[in-house]
Protein backbone atom coordinates (compact mmCIF):
# COMPACT_ATOMS: atom_id res chain seq x y z
CA UNK A 1 0.00 0.00 0.00
CA UNK A 2 1.37 3.52 -1.23
CA UNK A 3 1.58 6.31 1.20
CA UNK A 4 1.82 10.25 0.36
CA UNK A 5 3.01 12.18 3.33
CA UNK A 6 1.79 16.06 2.11
CA UNK A 7 3.48 18.99 4.96
CA UNK A 8 1.11 22.03 4.93
CA UNK A 9 2.68 24.56 6.78
CA UNK A 10 1.61 28.18 7.72
CA UNK A 11 3.42 31.48 6.57
CA UNK A 12 1.75 33.94 8.46
CA UNK A 13 -2.28 35.29 8.25
CA UNK A 14 -3.96 33.21 5.93
CA UNK A 15 -1.69 31.94 4.02
CA UNK A 16 0.42 28.46 3.78
CA UNK A 17 2.82 26.56 2.20
CA UNK A 18 2.16 22.67 0.90
CA UNK A 19 4.17 20.55 -0.35
CA UNK A 20 3.68 17.64 -2.45
CA UNK A 21 5.04 13.70 -3.27
CA UNK A 22 6.73 15.39 -6.24
CA UNK A 23 8.69 17.62 -4.35
CA UNK A 24 6.81 20.87 -5.45
CA UNK A 25 5.11 23.27 -3.23
CA UNK A 26 2.20 25.57 -3.84
CA UNK A 27 0.72 28.60 -1.37
CA UNK A 28 -3.45 27.85 -0.31
CA UNK A 29 -4.71 31.08 0.77
CA UNK A 30 -8.16 32.02 2.31
CA UNK A 31 -10.42 34.39 -0.20
CA UNK A 32 -11.04 38.26 -0.24
CA UNK A 33 -14.10 37.78 2.09
CA UNK A 34 -12.02 35.47 4.52
CA UNK A 35 -9.18 37.72 4.76
CA UNK A 36 -6.98 37.07 1.67
CA UNK A 37 -4.04 38.78 1.37
CA UNK A 38 -1.13 37.78 -1.38
CA UNK A 39 -1.00 35.08 -3.75
CA UNK A 40 -2.52 31.08 -2.71
CA UNK A 41 -4.75 28.87 -4.19
CA UNK A 42 -8.48 28.49 -2.41
CA UNK A 43 -8.34 24.88 -0.59
CA UNK A 44 -12.12 24.07 -2.13
CA UNK A 45 -11.09 25.17 -5.80
CA UNK A 46 -7.93 23.21 -5.98
CA UNK A 47 -9.70 19.86 -4.93
CA UNK A 48 -11.59 20.61 -8.46
CA UNK A 49 -8.43 20.94 -10.09
CA UNK A 50 -7.59 17.35 -8.24
CA UNK A 51 -10.62 15.87 -10.14
CA UNK A 52 -10.09 17.72 -13.53
CA UNK A 53 -6.39 16.38 -13.13
CA UNK A 54 -6.36 12.86 -12.31
CA UNK A 55 -9.17 12.30 -15.13
CA UNK A 56 -7.21 14.55 -17.59
CA UNK A 57 -3.77 12.60 -16.57
CA UNK A 58 -5.93 9.38 -17.62
CA UNK A 59 -7.20 10.42 -21.29
CA UNK A 60 -3.75 12.24 -22.08
CA UNK A 61 -2.08 8.50 -21.37
CA UNK A 62 -5.35 6.99 -23.59
CA UNK A 63 -4.98 9.63 -26.40
CA UNK A 64 -1.61 8.67 -26.51
CA UNK A 65 -1.92 5.03 -26.46
CA UNK A 66 -4.77 5.01 -28.84
CA UNK A 67 -2.80 7.31 -30.91
CA UNK A 68 -5.63 10.06 -31.35
CA UNK A 69 -5.39 13.88 -33.35
CA UNK A 70 -6.19 15.91 -31.02
CA UNK A 71 -5.09 19.43 -30.94
CA UNK A 72 -6.69 20.61 -27.74
CA UNK A 73 -8.15 19.06 -24.93
CA UNK A 74 -9.31 20.58 -21.59
CA UNK A 75 -11.55 19.76 -18.91
CA UNK A 76 -14.09 22.10 -16.81
CA UNK A 77 -15.16 21.56 -13.52
CA UNK A 78 -18.63 23.28 -12.67
CA UNK A 79 -19.43 22.79 -9.00
CA UNK A 80 -22.34 23.41 -6.97
CA UNK A 81 -21.43 24.71 -3.17
CA UNK A 82 -24.36 24.28 -0.59
CA UNK A 83 -25.20 27.16 1.33
CA UNK A 84 -24.88 26.08 5.12
CA UNK A 85 -21.38 24.97 6.69
CA UNK A 86 -19.49 22.94 6.80
CA UNK A 87 -19.93 24.01 2.94
CA UNK A 88 -19.61 21.04 0.51
CA UNK A 89 -19.47 20.70 -3.54
CA UNK A 90 -23.03 18.33 -3.70
CA UNK A 91 -23.42 18.18 -7.78
CA UNK A 92 -20.08 18.71 -10.01
CA UNK A 93 -20.30 18.21 -13.65
CA UNK A 94 -17.09 17.72 -15.74
CA UNK A 95 -16.89 18.86 -19.09
CA UNK A 96 -14.24 17.20 -21.16
CA UNK A 97 -13.68 19.05 -24.21
CA UNK A 98 -11.69 18.05 -27.67
CA UNK A 99 -10.59 20.28 -30.45
CA UNK A 100 -9.12 19.15 -33.81
CA UNK A 101 -10.16 18.34 -37.27
CA UNK A 102 -9.86 14.84 -37.04
CA UNK A 103 -10.95 13.64 -34.16
CA UNK A 104 -11.91 9.85 -33.49
CA UNK A 105 -15.35 10.56 -31.10
CA UNK A 106 -15.88 7.38 -30.44
CA UNK A 107 -12.21 6.26 -28.89
CA UNK A 108 -12.24 9.57 -27.30
CA UNK A 109 -15.86 8.93 -25.21
CA UNK A 110 -14.54 5.41 -24.33
CA UNK A 111 -10.89 7.11 -23.21
CA UNK A 112 -13.28 9.14 -20.91
CA UNK A 113 -15.67 6.20 -20.23
CA UNK A 114 -12.45 4.18 -18.83
CA UNK A 115 -11.50 7.58 -17.25
CA UNK A 116 -14.61 8.12 -15.06
CA UNK A 117 -15.46 4.19 -14.52
CA UNK A 118 -12.26 2.40 -14.11
CA UNK A 119 -9.12 4.74 -13.60
CA UNK A 120 -9.80 8.38 -11.82
CA UNK A 121 -9.64 7.86 -7.97
CA UNK A 122 -10.20 11.40 -7.20
CA UNK A 123 -13.87 10.75 -9.52
CA UNK A 124 -14.82 7.72 -7.10
CA UNK A 125 -13.90 9.84 -3.86
CA UNK A 126 -15.98 13.05 -5.23
CA UNK A 127 -18.56 10.08 -5.79
CA UNK A 128 -19.24 9.37 -2.11
CA UNK A 129 -20.21 12.95 -1.64
CA UNK A 130 -21.31 14.49 -4.64
CA UNK A 131 -24.09 13.62 -7.78
CA UNK A 132 -21.52 13.60 -10.82
CA UNK A 133 -22.75 14.87 -14.55
CA UNK A 134 -20.01 13.85 -17.08
CA UNK A 135 -20.39 15.92 -20.42
CA UNK A 136 -17.92 14.84 -23.58
CA UNK A 137 -17.70 18.17 -26.32
CA UNK A 138 -16.59 17.99 -29.47
CA UNK A 139 -15.29 21.12 -31.30
CA UNK A 140 -13.94 21.60 -35.16
CA UNK A 141 -11.39 23.89 -35.65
Amino acid sequence: MATNIVTTTWKGKMQFESTNPSGETFLINAAAENGREGAGLRPKAMILSALAGCSGLDVASLIEKMKLEVEDFKIETIANLTEEHPKVYDAVTVEYHFYGNNLNEAKLQRAVDLSVEKYCGVMEMFRQFAKIDIKVLFHKV
